[in-house]
């Protein structure tokens, strides 16, 4: 879902900003103080070519990055690696991964549409311009986003599971792989 969402998205995105493209000035308003008051300036097609950068770099961590560790998964530093991608778990956990990633992917790159559809509107409309407090919650939303990513991805392996033992107590899935 989350790669759908993203083609879906830069495909929008390159139509909504061919759109304004040609009504921006020659040299646009690139970067902005907390305030929300330009102090950076850059032409608008190096303004474009960043957008497209930073697209691409997205559309790594959507794409590349799962598939770079469901091919190496030694890059990754799990919690329980030699647990979580033993045979009997490797394709469930590189699945969660690979969609994990996917979102965070996903989540970067709205923010980063967002910004610079501000820096757009900046440029569009500088007499009343928009409202930085968006910027500001859309980092928020980030924030939030990246806590909750990180709790989940934790939680997932962080700890073995726990599977009954013998003597019907619990033990850790891990010793009882041992046990055999």
């Amino acid at each position: 879902m989350p790669r759908a969402l993203f083609l879906l998205t830069a495909v929008c995105t390159s139509i909504y900003f061919s759109y304004y493209y040609p009504l921006l000035p020659k040299v646009v308003a690139s970067h902005f103080d907390l305030h929300g008051i330009a102090n950076g300036w850059q032409t608008k097609q190096g303004f474009f070519e960043v957008l497209a950068g930073t697209t691409v770099l997205s559309a790594f961590l959507v794409f590349g990055i799962p598939t770079l560790i469901a091919v190496m998964p030694s890059l990754i530093n799990l919690p329980n690696k030699d647990y979580w991608l033993a045979p009997g778990q490797r394709a469930s956990s590189l699945e969660f991964l690979s969609g994990w990633f996917a979102w965070f992917g996903y989540a970067v790159y709205l923010v980063i549409i967002l910004a610079f559809d501000y820096a757009m509107q900046m440029n569009l409309h500088s007499t009343r311009g928009a409202n930085p407090a968006r910027l500001w919650y859309t980092l928020g939303g980030l924030a939030v986003f990246a806590v909750i990513w990180t709790i989940r991805l934790f939680g997932r392996f962080g700890r073995l599971p726990r599977t009954r033992n013998l003597e019907g107590g619990e033990a850790p899935a891990a010793r009882e792989k041992l046990r055999g």
